[in-house]
């Protein structure tokens, strides 16, 4: 996003929220005008949940920002982009903003995300690799049979923890119908907007398939009202897939319980 339309769009956001975050797959560390965009969410009062992969991590004070409420590092994604590469040059450049918030940003909370779980009680060959680093780095033990069916967040140290999560595919239209039956929390407690504008109704929409309007032509109001939003939001009430691309998203089935 321009700067312009950002600060249109946060401005538009905040009645709605009190959180708001900076990414729908991409990378927000890549943006040249971050440091704007968390004045900007700040001057309006919002809290950011910041998500990054970390491997642009360049300038830590950046991330100490008084609008972050918390950083989550996707670690799992390192050895997706960098399969046969060492990763202790990474992990000890989040490690060293780790300790740096700790000292200037105490209530700063961080997660460590791996989300690369091949089942809820399964396992990631690269994911010891990881344990290793953090406990000697920060001389804690990581239990190895922890039950993150029943808590996916291990707390570490102060404001630390691990984050679990079983590994998911993105929504598509290429794959196949699953049914017409399930729900979402997409309109519900969240929706997103792309960076040319595009209001989609969830954080998986990442190619803007379900475009429920463009805020820089309509208000957000008014898209959040529209037939097609209002649609989608009875449909998940009574548990009915209006839309394409949620007849064929595979993350609908975490709600099935």
């Amino acid at each position: 996003m321009t700067k312009e339309l950002f600060e249109k769009v946060i401005t538009e956001v905040a009645p709605f929220t009190r959180i708001v975050t900076l990414h729908l797959m991409g990378e927000p560390l890549a943006h040249p005008d971050l440091k704007t965009f968390l004045d900007l969410c700040m001057n309006q009062k919002l809290q950011v949940y910041f998500v990054t992969n970390g491997v642009l991590l360049k300038d830590p004070e950046l991330l100490l920002h008084p609008a972050l409420r918390q950083v989550s590092f996707s670690l799992h994604s390192y050895y997706d982009n960098f399969p046969d590469k060492d990763p202790s040059l990474y992990l000890n450049r989040i490690f060293d903003f780790t300790q740096l918030a700790f000292e200037k940003r105490p209530n700063l909370f961080i997660n460590y995300r791996l989300w690369n779980l091949n089942s809820i009680k399964g396992n990631h060959k690269h994911n010891e690799i990881i344990y290793q680093s953090i406990e000697k780095r920060f001389g804690i033990t990581i239990p190895r049979d922890w039950n993150f069916e029943k808590d996916k967040s291990l707390k570490l140290l102060n404001y630390l923890a691990l984050h679990y999560e079983t590994e998911f595919i993105w929504p598509s239209l290429e794959l196949p119908v699953r049914g017409t039956q399930g729900t979402c929390h997409g309109l519900k407690n969240h929706f997103g907007i792309l960076a040319d504008a595009t209001v989609v109704p969830c954080c998986l929409d990442k190619e803007g398939k379900i475009p429920l309007g463009n805020i820089a032509l309509t208000p957000l109001k008014e898209i959040l009202k529209s037939p097609r939003s209002q649609a989608m939001i009875r449909g998940f009430q009574r548990h009915h897939l209006i839309e394409d691309l949620c007849q064929r998203c595979p993350y609908i089935e975490r709600f099935e319980a």
